[in-house]
């Protein structure tokens, strides 16, 4: 029997981890009937770096001064991310902060474009163009031209501008992340940001209680510590180690298309889960986002390729 080939393993493998990473949507969102946004936040990472911590010595892991100042780096962009997303999803719905959050797919060539003072593409530009008509029909609860008209945009509220800001900050990650990668060890870098995310989970949360924003809380249900544990070993290390290891062996162009199934895991995992239900324009949207995403990331991939 002919064993299957590096780029069909290294595929299933990236498939894997989007799948993970789209039911994180509906599991937060639950989590937080029973854990204020920032502690749930801390809580995630103080356990995933608890569970990192054997692997660090074990390999005997050295720590050096400008590893740690990139993990410090990442770790605020990944705080920023996350703490937006999670507070968003407080006042959105799994299905929508699914498909916004994958508009940081189109946001990456956009600042790559600030960053490196070049000009995007037309790629990138039509990119742009469909996920923001895309968000601007997601954020529609109507199902007819007359009511999608009547209330253009008038469902966007402000979990949607947190997981907006949420998409920026994860782009900004992956662009300094793969800035700075390839100079410091791995473990490094994921160590630091894992407990750096921790910290700032923590004293965000004791800031937001002592000025009254929002209490600090945390109920041990059930189902909280199924989300606890779902996010800080599936969502947090088995998939950055997935996609760690097998990155390597699927070109950008086929990673970019797996990637962009996330928000669709997400929407499919809220239908069951949660029952939200997409309306028609809705689902226009996330066509268009789709589009959109899609777009962007096989031209950008290509262009990468052959430059």
């Amino acid at each position: 029997m002919q064993k299957p080939s590096k780029h069909f393993i290294g595929a299933s493998a990236l498939l894997l981890v989007t799948l993970l990473w789209g039911a994180t949507f509906v599991i937060v969102k639950e989590s937080l009937n029973s854990a204020s946004p920032m502690i749930f936040i801390a809580s995630r990472f103080t356990i995933a770096s608890v569970l990192f911590l054997p692997f660090v010595i074990y390999k005997k892991v050295k720590f050096n001064s400008a590893a740690v100042k990139t993990g410090i780096i990442l770790g605020v962009l990944l705080f920023m991310g996350f703490a937006t997303q999670t507070v968003g999803l407080k006042y959105t719905t799994a299905t929508k902060s699914g498909f916004i959050t994958g508009s940081a797919v189109v946001m990456i060539p956009i600042l790559q474009t600030i960053i490196h003072r070049k000009p995007p593409t037309k790629a990138s530009i039509i990119g742009v163009v469909l996920v923001t008509i895309g968000i601007l029909f997601l954020s529609s609860g109507g199902n007819s031209i007359f009511t999608f008209l009547s209330e253009l945009g008038g469902s966007f509220n402000f979990g949607d501008f947190l997981t907006f800001l949420c998409a920026f900050f994860f782009a900004a990650y992956i662009i300094y992340l793969e800035s700075n990668s390839a100079e410091h060890d791995f473990m490094n870098l994921l160590s630091v940001q894992l407990i750096v995310t921790a910290l700032l989970g923590f004293s965000a949360a004791l800031i937001f209680s002592s000025t009254g924003i929002e209490e600090a809380r945390i109920e041990f249900t059930p189902y909280l510590i199924f989300g606890l544990i779902y996010t800080s070993v599936f969502a947090t290390l088995i998939t950055t180690a997935l996609h760690t290891k097998y990155q390597k062996d699927v070109s950008p162009t086929k990673t970019g298309i797996i990637f962009s199934l996330e928000p669709i895991f997400a929407a499919v995992f809220a239908y069951f889960l949660l029952n939200e239900i997409i309306t028609n324009f809705g689902f226009i949207g996330s066509i268009l986002i789709i589009a959109g995403l899609l777009i962007s990331e096989v031209s950008d991939s290509f262009k990468r390729k052959h430059v």
